[in-house]
């Protein structure tokens, strides 16, 4: 069963998915085998591996896909940053997305944590 907590954080993540392929929309045509579909695929793995995680019975293996989703999260945050220094998208995108990006991280952690 899904509690409150849960239902926030995917809602989150959900969020990050839809921004993330909002601002590569704008990226220029010839990265569109580059930059932006590596962005998109790591934003889109955030709330992939968590949904699979939570589908899971055993606390290992849920915790494993928890920890690639948290990996696939800082991998997009990076490819953020990337693409602002490229100047693939604008700085308040990139802030607003990063804001994002880290409130789901310390959400996720969390959850990663409570697993023993």
């Amino acid at each position: 069963m899904e509690n409150e907590f849960s239902k926030k954080l995917k809602n989150k993540m959900d969020e990050y998915a839809h921004l993330v392929y909002k601002i590569t929309k704008k990226f220029p045509k010839e990265e569109m085998y580059g930059s932006t579909s590596q962005l998109r695929r790591s934003a889109l793995s955030v709330i992939l591996n968590y949904i699979e995680g939570f589908a899971r019975k055993r606390d290992a293996v849920k915790k494993n896909f928890w920890e690639i989703s948290y990996g696939s999260l800082k991998e997009s945050k990076y490819l953020l940053q990337f693409t602002l220094d490229e100047g693939y998208c604008d700085d308040k995108e990139y802030k607003e997305a990063f804001i994002l990006a880290d409130e789901i991280g310390a959400m996720l952690w969390h959850s990663i944590e409570s697993i023993k």
